[in-house]
């Protein structure tokens, strides 16, 4: 009987080891945000979200300022000498007036940036807050709501007015993602899409139920307006949309050195799922001339793009 369960084990092993291979074949090498971890690496591992929910598992304190440090300091276009408002890093905690004034007179896409990554900053600590490690004792844990720490983050009064800024933000990011699922609708809605999971009636139930997300998305009018970026000089508008792709290319690998292993997850998922929304609204030529049925040459999403544009959107 041991020996029957072993090779059953074994069989299942293999049997994910081709499913796995397969979905690598088909999905295409592309230009991405982020990056993409490599599937084929004995070190990877294929994670549940549903069994694995962002929470705040206690990670805190200098390390992890450090790491959001690094993701403002070295990629939001800042120079060093500009200190964001309340930064636990910087002398006197940052200060505020001198921050906004050096942030109006960025152009428009690099006031963007830093929006987005700051929506992605509040993204993560409502989440936080909300799944909060209340009480831990043998063999129980109590997740919840913790308002004091929401306040602590979002609150008027306690923030010096920085919570409204952050929650608006947090906004504007989702109408970014709300827009880009917009845009890549075409994408899927083409017969030869399919959502490959290996099992073909999932493939289809699944593909169904996310062209209705795109049918409520279509009804939604307030979405953003991205004609206005990289508006200008052609030759200028190529350099800075490639400066776009390596600065959040480097957020996605900063997000590697998080110490927490669920929050690196989330932290990179989200981070991956903002990357993926640049991608789909810069790429609307390509998503525009995609044949209806044969490959996709001038654009495609990974599978992994595909998850992060969705749960960073539902996020």
């Amino acid at each position: 009987e041991n020996n029957q369960t072993r090779e059953e084990e074994r069989s299942s092993t293999n049997q994910s080891k081709e499913a796995f291979a397969d979905w690598a074949r088909h999905d295409d090498a592309q230009d991405h945000f982020c990056e993409l971890d490599d599937e084929t690496s004995p070190d990877a591992e294929y994670v549940d979200l549903l069994l694995n929910p962002e929470r705040f598992t206690g990670y805190k304190g200098p390390s992890a300022w450090r790491v959001w440090n690094s993701i403002y300091e070295e990629n939001c276009f800042k120079p060093r000498s500009v200190y964001r408002p309340l930064n636990p890093l910087a002398p006197s905690r940052g200060e505020s007036k001198g921050f906004y004034n050096w942030l109006e007179g960025l152009c428009l896409e690099k006031r963007v940036f830093y929006r987005l990554i700051s929506g992605l900053h509040s993204s993560i600590n409502i989440h936080l807050c909300a799944e909060y490690l209340l009480d831990e004792g043998w063999g129980r844990s109590v997740w919840g709501p913790n308002v004091q720490e929401f306040r602590q983050r979002f609150d008027t009064a306690e923030t010096k007015g920085e919570g409204t800024r952050r929650l608006k933000n947090l906004y504007f990011l989702y109408l970014i993602e709300l827009r880009a699922l917009y845009k890549v609708a075409p994408y899927f809605e083409r017969a030869i899409v399919n959502l490959y999971t290996g099992n073909s009636q999932e493939d289809g139930e699944t593909k169904e139920l996310l062209l209705q997300i795109f049918n409520e998305i279509k009804a939604f009018p307030m979405h953003f307006d991205e004609k206005s970026m990289f508006a200008g000089h052609k030759m200028e508008a190529k350099t800075l949309k490639e400066e776009f792709r390596l600065h959040f290319k480097n957020i996605s690998r900063i997000m590697d050195c998080v110490g927490c292993s669920k929050c690196r997850l989330w932290g990179k998922l989200q981070t991956q799922g903002l990357g993926t929304a640049l991608k789909v609204l810069f790429s609307e030529k390509e998503i525009k001339n995609l044949p209806e049925h044969s490959p996709s040459k001038g654009f495609q999403l990974t599978r992994q793009e595909i998850v992060a544009l969705l749960n960073g959107f539902g996020r």
